[in-house]
């Protein structure tokens, strides 16, 4: 989806709206809908801005038009910095955070904006991980991201850094929400990631361009990480930690919530127990993660694996097909590693008698556990197979 670029003067005013002194984002988006349009809403009245439920002295500084002049040192801003200004207007925004309780007026991204239409998973835990923790999230988010999912989370020390980099190291997509300007770096220590998040995902901030990292700042955009994602994972963290906070905004906001369990003498397995005491999902692999995702995501993450498979030089059978046997096979040299693992997995699977995953590896010896199963998710997702109770597998026919 291309996004919708507003003109210059359309920016001007957007911007203006965000730099209201003592407009919150409620009261924004509360203007944004009686109004239609923030043009509309600086010609607005002080009383009819009063009207529309703000105080005396927001409405006066919104009739006054003091935030202009800030609103064009921020548009140099993102000329400077090659940011691009997506708005509740915008097609390019994200759908999933345009239905939250308090959806930011503007977000203020660097990268790819058309990642925002994607799928999204957010990955969350604590700045203080152990080395379980880094592992675990590294190789949850690489799985996750080779599913076909966009990692989000917050570019924090410890476990938000080991999603971001789980996804970059398998070539997926990550999308960084950060808790100051997009154009700052927090911490300084990720000035690298940054750049290679900037360079081959996404950076997002609902915060102006310049505007330091204040500890406030970060539970308002853990709201974001949750809002975006279609389920948010939780890999490490303390009871009352940061990231369960987050897990509690994803709940609010009727997202799926996953947990990655710890050993119960660490302090940081916690939080992540206690979710799945409180009901969260329990994760020991990605696949515990899709199966649980609403159906209409499971379903385009079927279409666009099979698009990928395509890609890969595959000749994918349409399901509809009257036609048995093979439904896929390489065309020529594809350059893909996973071709050859795919086509003799398809070749064990019958249509109507199910094989256990540990008769596949037993089969397959020189195939690892790990790259069979990644090969069979490719396999479930593009609808060439299937998986029943127990880890059994059939061909679809």
């Amino acid at each position: 989806m291309q996004a919708c670029v507003a003109s210059t003067e359309e920016e001007l005013y957007w911007l203006a709206l965000r730099m209201v002194p003592g407009l919150g984002t409620r009261k924004a988006g509360l203007l944004i809908e009686r109004f239609r349009s923030p043009q509309r809403i600086f010609r607005a009245s002080v009383s009819e801005l009063e009207d529309a439920g703000l105080l005396g002295g927001v409405a006066r500084s919104i009739a006054s038009g003091c935030s202009f002049e800030d609103a064009a040192a921020q548009q140099q801003k993102l000329r400077q910095t090659g940011t691009t200004l997506v708005t509740l207007g915008d097609a390019a925004y994200p759908h999933p955070l345009r239905e939250v309780f308090d959806p930011p007026a503007v977000l203020f991204a660097r990268g790819d904006v058309e990642l925002l239409q994607d799928l999204m998973v957010g990955v969350v835990g604590t700045r203080r991980p152990t080395p379980y923790g880094v592992a675990v999230a590294e190789r949850l988010s690489a799985d996750l991201a080779q599913a076909g999912l966009t990692i989000v989370s917050g570019m924090a020390r410890g476990i938000d850094t080991a999603a971001h980099r789980g996804a970059l190291s398998v070539n997926g997509r990550t999308i960084a929400v950060l808790g100051c300007g997009a154009d700052v770096v927090y911490p300084s220590e990720n000035r690298r990631l940054a750049a290679e998040i900037i360079a081959k995902g996404l950076v997002v901030s609902e915060f102006p361009m310049g505007a330091v990292a204040f500890p406030q700042n970060f539970p308002i955009r853990n709201r974001i990480i949750s809002g975006m994602s279609t389920g948010l994972l939780v890999v490490e963290g303390a009871q009352y930690s940061g990231s369960a906070i987050t897990a509690k905004l994803a709940l609010d906001q009727g997202r799926e919530v996953f947990a990655v369990p710890g050993n119960i003498t660490s302090k940081m397995s916690w939080g992540p127990n206690l979710l799945i005491k409180q009901g969260a999902k329990l994760v020991q692999d990605w696949n515990d993660v899709v199966v649980d995702l609403p159906p209409e995501t499971r379903r385009r993450l079927i279409d666009e694996g099979r698009n990928r498979l395509l890609n890969q030089g595959f000749t994918v059978v349409d399901e509809t097909s009257a036609q048995a046997g093979a439904s896929i096979a390489a065309t020529g040299q594809t350059g893909n590693p996973g071709a050859g693992i795919t086509r003799r997995i398809m070749e064990k699977l019958s249509v109507d008698t199910p094989i256990h995953l540990d008769a596949l590896v037993e089969s397959l010896e020189d195939c690892s556990p790990s790259e069979l199963i990644a090969a069979l998710f490719e396999l479930e997702i593009s609808g060439l197979a299937k998986q029943l109770p127990g880890k059994n597998f059939v061909k679809v026919w």
